[in-house]
């Protein structure tokens, strides 16, 4: 059985996108080649266009844009609207993890751009993301928490927890951004997500309106730590400590001391999130088993998921 690369509905044999995938990138799209290179290739052409695209991060990625018309990406320097990550040889199937971990996201309420997989010429799965600081030519303002801190990409890791919700003051509703990104914190720890920096956080200023940016490189690191032989005991839970602590963090930890005691989040707000995110886990469920990793890479990320949902739920 054959699956869409952008929406999982099943789809003929001998296709890779459905109907309803092709118009969600553009009403115009019947068709969608495959992209050009090879995942070699593609981080080949990372390494060459660093410095010329306005992209940082240490995965490999690059700017494309939509070809509509000819039913194509075209990789590009400048002016790209989509960010294009292929597979990355020392970790396996970080494009289907990513994919994955942003549908889960979506299910548990938090806002995600247009993203999905792609087709390579050597048959490998890229994945994409359109950039949610463009629409048309309008270009929007977006700031990490790392710029916010008065920090760098050296200083990514120079946080914790409770301080990034203070970075929330520069947001036009802070009581209203501070739930929603408690609810982001629960759900990174929930699936394995135990590389948000202060990277990984920003906030974008849409007309007169400054709030949460849309969530972006969500993955379950841990799985793919675990994938390639590391210790389940070598492995971080979070990357900005909670209580001055990495590891071992328990349930009262993120709910009695962080939303309650520290962000004075009232009690049944924390505990309407912490259902909600209960109540997606049968979703969550089918979604894993017919997402494209593979069997085994399944079954580790259902194993982190149960052993983090034991700690918030059980």
């Amino acid at each position: 059985m054959r699956r869409c690369l952008i929406t999982y509905e099943e789809v003929a044999e001998d296709e890779h996108y459905s109907g309803v995938g092709l118009r969600k990138l553009s009403p115009r799209l019947t068709s969608l080649a495959e992209l050009p290179y090879s995942a070699e290739e593609q981080r080949r052409e990372s390494a060459i266009r660093v410095g010329r695209m306005s992209i940082q991060g240490m995965q490999p990625k690059l700017s494309a844009c939509l070809e509509a018309g000819a039913g194509r990406f075209k990789i590009v320097d400048t002016g790209g609207r989509y960010l294009i990550k292929p597979q990355n040889s020392p970790y396996p199937e970080l494009p289907e993890n990513e994919d994955l971990t942003m549908r889960l996201a979506e299910i548990a309420g938090i806002e995600t751009p247009l993203h999905g997989l792609l087709r390579s010429r050597d048959g490998s799965r890229s994945y994409f993301i359109r950039r949610f600081d463009r629409q048309g030519k309008r270009k929007f303002a977006v700031e990490d928490f790392a710029q916010l801190a008065g920090g760098s990409r050296e200083t990514k890791y120079d946080s914790s927890v409770e301080k990034i919700f203070g970075l929330l003051r520069y947001c036009t509703f802070p009581v209203v951004e501070c739930v929603r990104l408690y609810r982001r914190c629960l759900f990174n720890f929930l699936v394995g997500n135990e590389d948000m920096h202060l990277k990984n956080y920003s906030v974008i200023t849409r007309g007169r309106r400054t709030e949460l940016a849309p969530a972006y490189d969500y993955l379950n690191s841990v799985a793919t730590y675990l994938q390639i032989g590391t210790l389940l005991d070598d492995i971080e839970e979070t990357a900005l400590p909670v209580r001055g602590r990495k590891r071992k963090l328990k349930r009262s930890d993120w709910v009695d001391y962080l939303a309650l005691e520290r962000l004075q989040i009232q009690e049944v707000a924390a505990n309407r999130i912490l259902s909600e995110l209960e109540a997606c886990q049968k979703e969550w469920s089918r979604l894993i088993e017919i997402s494209f990793l593979s069997k085994e890479a399944k079954q580790i990320y259902r194993d982190v998921l149960a052993r983090r949902r034991d700690t918030l739920f059980g």
